[in-house]
């Protein structure tokens, strides 16, 4: 984007922040998760980090909260109650500390303090003398709702506090958290239910609302809980852990689980943690407040914009976020039934990081009315599958395109049908055909990729995960993770297996290619004709140099290469005209695959030799058997006939071995064989 279309970004960006956060902050209610309304903040403040020009007051990252509602009386807060920066990563909590470093031209001294981060409401409470006199919302920042009856109503609140000889102040600001607990909010909507009125969405909504109520007798009903975590004003205490142990010692509830960490990788090892360990917690948690421990530091770096220098909210990984889509594209499955998938920007959802999400059908595209290039809210159902929840129309910039289902297969170029909801292809042999393409691609002696079975191919198939052969080599680990029956190691394996197997030899990859009629061996002929009219000297070759050489033979020239057939020629010859195979081949050279060079030896006394190889051997693969023979001049079949030199025998040799003895072809063991090898 030009800086004009990113002012434009950056203008609607603001735009529906502030509509949401008004809708959160002011009416306590939401169209979008936290999650997601986070990573709409998050790169708004990227946008701004990158361009500080066009950086304006009005910016939802220079302001704080909503505005306090009129229904309520006002309270200017003594000092302001600001909201803290967010960080979504390990690298942005070490830039955190680096700015904080370079203000204080020193090291952070003293530690930090890390305390769970409750999804609730912010208030502070006002204590004369000991007796709670104001209970007030944050509002915007500098003055809040004055909501001190509904805050009496809440068990967790004292009161009254005994005055303490060590702080014996007239007047005492106490902030924390307003929240409610998960059980608590499943009770509260199973009455909404059972009186056949709407539920609510999240707990914080519920507890928010509920302290706005006019009636205290509502609020009271709600069961709405509190932690207190620190105070408006400088109590004299040197640390913020001794602040904790202060609340704590005069009656207030402080969550057990927070503590004082020596450096910011004890931070970093505590949010992890706790990341881990969220479910367990009574409240919901979306990440954890890290703060520098000692006040006199905490008070020197004062504050930028609408938050702290010294304290940052290091969030956990959304179970929504939002991120564009790039491109939609269409899968065939087992079935010939053709799934819509939208390609997305990268994108970290609950912990891993998301690349694509099945959009099922035609249907579902109409229904959230979502078109290439715009801007979703992508969510994992049950933490498993991604899938586009929301569509945020107020981004679109007016360059987003229809998508359109195709009216012949991708796959086979056969009619493509309506069959209730779902488009498919009008061979019904296409689906299956086009999984034993894929299986056999990854298969041994093409690319031999061991980690990907047939039942990891199918199911790569069913999620939408790949089109074709190509999309393999643009899995990502986070693609693989989620799914059910894997994990971060096994998806970590697959990944690495197939950036190994990026490269691979001409005759191996058109064996891949599932040419009709072209076996390992004919593959190799083919190979070598191909390899000496492209004078192969080079390391590498790329995939299109393949293409283009392929698309030059005549039907007459590839009749010509030994033991190519009138029926196999035209099979391959056909193959590499057709333009959906064009593609494919032009697909796999943009997502990295190469073809490196056999290298030759100087040892050709194998030379002209046919070998046939039959059971299995135990120094070596086959494969890697057949490919020791070539590369000493020999050559390799898959039949015993009268011009086979030696039939090797390993374990559990077949018919092979008696149509040797039939015909008086030498046969030899693998003792022997290897011997040949030396």
């Amino acid at each position: 984007m030009d800086k004009k279309e990113i002012k434009k970004r950056i203008d609607r960006l603001k735009k529906l922040i502030e509509k949401h956060r008004d809708l959160y902050h002011t009416y306590d209610r939401s169209e979008i998760s936290d999650a997601a309304f986070d990573t709409l903040k998050n790169e708004l403040e990227e946008l701004e980090n990158k361009y500080p020009d066009l950086i304006t007051p009005d910016s939802p990252t220079q302001k704080v909260g909503g505005r306090p509602l009129k229904k309520f009386g006002k309270i200017v807060h003594k000092n302001p109650m600001l909201s803290l920066n967010d960080a979504f990563s390990e690298e942005e909590m070490k830039k955190w500390e680096e700015k904080m470093e370079n203000y204080l031209k020193d090291k952070v001294k003293g530690g930090f303090y890390a305390e769970l981060k409750m999804d609730g409401l912010a208030v502070e409470l006002i204590y004369k003398n000991g007796i709670l006199e104001k209970g007030v919302t944050r509002g915007d920042g500098k003055i809040g709702e004055d909501i001190t009856d509904n805050l009496k109503t809440i068990k967790d609140i004292p009161l009254k506090i005994e005055k303490d000889r060590k702080i014996n102040k007239e007047e005492l600001l106490v902030r924390g958290e307003v929240y409610m607990t998960k059980a608590e909010f499943e009770r509260v909507n199973k009455e909404q239910e059972k009186n056949g009125w709407k539920t609510y969405a999240n707990p914080r909504n519920v507890a928010a609302g509920s302290l706005r109520q006019l009636d205290p007798k509502i609020t009271a009903s709600r069961k709405l809980s509190f932690y207190a975590y620190g105070f408006g004003e400088d109590i004299g205490l040197e640390n913020h852990k001794e602040e904790h142990e202060f609340l704590r010692k005069i009656g207030f509830p402080v969550e057990e689980n927070d503590e004082e960490v020596k450096d910011l990788s004890e931070a970093i090892k505590f949010r992890n943690k706790w990341e881990k360990k969220r479910e367990k917690l009574s409240y919901e948690v979306d990440g954890v407040v890290i703060r520098v421990n000692r006040n006199d530091i905490f008070e020197r770096l004062g504050f930028v914009g609408k938050a702290p220098r010294g304290g940052i909210a290091y969030k956990f990984s959304p179970k929504e976020a939002t991120t564009k889509v790039k491109n939609i594209r269409v899968q065939i499955g087992r079935t010939g039934i053709l799934t819509p998938v939208a390609d997305l920007k990268p994108v970290e959802v609950a912990g891993v990081i998301i690349t694509h999400a099945t959009l099922h059908n035609f249907d579902e595209i109409k229904r959230l009315g979502v078109k290439i290039g715009d801007t979703v809210v992508v969510s994992r159902a049950g933490d498993v599958i991604p899938k586009i929840t929301n569509v945020l129309k107020e981004l679109r910039e007016g360059k987003e395109k229809e998508f359109k289902m195709p009216n012949v297969c991708p796959v086979d170029g056969s009619k493509v049908e309506k069959d209730g909801v779902y488009f498919k292809c009008s061979n019904k042999k296409c689906g299956a055909r086009h999984r034993e393409e894929l299986q056999h691609f990854v298969a041994r002696g093409a690319f031999d990729l061991r980690g990907l079975g047939p039942k990891i191919i199918d199911r790569f198939l069913d999620e939408g995960m790949i089109a074709d052969a190509a999309d393999i080599f643009l899995l990502k680990q986070g693609d693989i993770e989620i799914l059910e029956g894997f994990g971060k190691k096994s998806a970590d394996n697959i990944i690495s297996e197939i950036a190994e197997k990026k490269e691979i030899t001409l005759p191996r990859f058109l064996y891949a290619l599932s040419i009709p009629q072209v076996g390992e061996e004919t593959a190799h002929v083919i190979a070598e004709q191909l390899a000496r009219k492209l004078k192969i000297e080079r390391e590498k070759l790329k995939v299109n140099d393949i293409l283009r050489e392929m698309q030059k033979f005549s039907l007459e020239e590839l009749q010509e290469i030994k033991d190519v057939g009138p029926k196999v020629a035209k099979d391959v010859y056909d193959w590499f005209q057709e333009k959906n195979n064009e593609e494919l081949l032009k697909k796999l050279e943009k997502n990295g695959v190469e073809i490196k060079a056999e290298k030759k030896e100087i040892n050709l006394k194998l030379e002209g030799k046919i070998f046939v190889l039959t059971g299995g051997l135990e120094k070596m693969s086959r494969e890697e058997a057949k490919e020791k023979i070539r590369k000493l001049g020999g050559d390799v079949s898959e039949s015993v006939s009268k011009k086979t030199d030696y039939v090797v025998i390993g374990k559990e040799a077949g018919s092979k071995k008696e149509k040797a003895k039939e015909l008086g072809v030498k046969m030899i063991r693998e003792e022997e064989f290897l011997e040949m090898l030396k």
